[in-house]
């Protein structure tokens, strides 16, 4: 069928793009977890960073990184739209987009700006929690007071049958009768 606007809309190209890129995160964020305190790690070697540097590194980078990322990823991973598109939302893009720009970014250790990375690090991990939390106590929210039952699909060919009146059942509770 033809219509008098037969022009393909520019919307659907980058609208597919962004789902892409959506989706990507959402499967990067558990390799992340091993990824990015991996790099603190060979960041350390390759840029020099001393002793004491090494042990931060070991006894505190690593673990915080990991546990966070993890403990954000399963965040994610809790809100249901997440669970059923495969997708984290923009705001999730750019928050983890932030914080692993900053966590690679301390892994360079450059010895100016290392206390400002590593700050800003820190701050955007706790806003990034806060967010999830937000995220997923706003969908939730959403749903309270509703029950969604799945039913299985009936074929084709049946029809549901409406409950005979053996069928149903009415029990009534009569307040104080167990006292």
């Amino acid at each position: 069928m033809l219509t008098a606007n037969t022009r393909r809309s520019h919307r659907a190209a980058s609208y597919d793009r962004g789902m892409w890129l959506r989706r990507v995160f959402y499967r990067w964020l558990f390799p992340a977890a091993v990824v990015l305190p991996l790099w603190l790690l060979i960041g350390w070697g390759i840029f020099n960073a001393g002793g004491w540097a090494f042990l931060w590194v070991l006894f505190i980078a690593i673990p915080s990184v990991f546990l966070g990322q993890i403990v954000l990823s399963l965040l994610v991973r809790a809100r249901p739209s997440a669970r059923e598109t495969g997708m984290v939302s923009w705001w999730d893009v750019g928050g983890f987009s932030l914080w692993h720009g900053l966590t690679i970014a301390v892994g360079c250790y450059p010895q100016s700006w290392f206390p400002l990375l590593l700050t800003g690090a820190i701050v955007t991990a706790l806003a990034m929690f806060w967010l999830m939390l937000r995220q997923l106590w706003s969908e939730a929210k959403g749903t309270r007071g509703s029950i969604h039952l799945m039913t299985p699909p009936q074929p084709e060919g049946s029809s549901q049958r409406a409950p005979v009146d053996s069928e149903v059942f009415v029990i009534r509770e009569q307040p104080g009768a167990d006292r």
